[in-house]
C-alpha cells in the first residue's frame, strides 16, 4: 500500500455494535490507527493522545477511527474506561488488519508472538491514501499526526 492508492472500502462494527462504514464519512480525511489491544499501556497513552486532541482533529474536519483485533464488548469497555470520544473498530476476525498486512512477527518478553503493528493511515476526502506512520511510539503520536495534517 503506497500513498495515492484508493483504499477499499469497509464496515467493521463499532464499540456499541454500530456498523461503521469507511464510504460514509465521504469528503473528510479520516485517520485510521491501529492498534494491538486495548487496555494495554501504549494503546491506551495513543487512544487517549487522539482523545485529547479530538477537539482540534474535529476543527480540522477529520475523523478519527481506531481499529483493533477486539471485541466489540472489550472495545466498549475500553472506550468507557478512558471516556474515548470517537469510534472504536472491532476487527476481532482481523478482515481489515489482515488486508493492510499487519499482522506481524514480534517479541514480546523474549519469545515471539504475532501480532498487530501499530500504524496509522491517513486517508484523504476521495479515500486515496495520504500517508502511513508505521512503528508507531504512542507518546506523542497525536501531536505528529495533527502536524501533517496543517502542513497539508
Amino acid at each position: 500500500m503506497q500513498p495515492g492508492d484508493l483504499i477499499e472500502d469497509f464496515t467493521l462494527p463499532d464499540q456499541d455494535g454500530n456498523p461503521v462504514t469507511l464510504s460514509q464519512f465521504a469528503g473528510s480525511p479520516v485517520i485510521l490507527f491501529f492498534y494491538p489491544r486495548a487496555d494495554t499501556p501504549g494503546c491506551t497513552i495513543e487512544a487517549c493522545g487522539f482523545r485529547d486532541h479530538f477537539a482540534k482533529l474535529k476543527k480540522a474536519g477529520v475523523v478519527v477511527l481506531g481499529i483493533s483485533r477486539d471485541t466489540v464488548k472489550a472495545q466498549k469497555k475500553f472506550a468507557t474506561k478512558y471516556d474515548l470520544n470517537y469510534p472504536l473498530l472491532a476487527d476481532d476476525q482481523m478482515v481489515l488488519i489482515k488486508r493492510f498486512d499487519l499482522l506481524k512477527n514480534k517479541t514480546m518478553y523474549g519469545k515471539p508472538v504475532t501480532g498487530v503493528a501499530r500504524t496509522t493511515y491517513l486517508i484523504g476526502p476521495d479515500r486515496k491514501l495520504i500517508h502511513i506512520f508505521e512503528n508507531v511510539k504512542p507518546e506523542g503520536h497525536a501531536e505528529e499526526v495533527l502536524a501533517l495534517l496543517k502542513k497539508k
